[in-house]
């Protein structure tokens, strides 16, 4: 248990450093990432980016309990 929490641990450090660097994250902006800007507040929901996470990390984890 203790090995799996530190793999992804460390995915996770990964996947952060990765999305800062770039200037519009790792994915861009895909189709169903929606963002507003009312005045001088932006908002930003990320739907389509989560979904692909989501599948990437579901596809990841299937993979490992093989």
């Amino acid at each position: 248990m203790s090995r799996a929490l530190i793999i992804i641990g460390l995915v996770f450090l990964v996947a952060g450093a990765v999305a800062r660097l770039g200037p519009r994250g790792v994915f861009g902006h895909l189709p169903g990432d929606f963002a507003w800007r009312i005045g001088h507040v932006r908002i930003f929901v990320p739907l389509g980016s989560s979904l692909l996470v989501s599948l990437i990390f579901t596809l990841v984890l299937w993979l490992l309990r093989r």
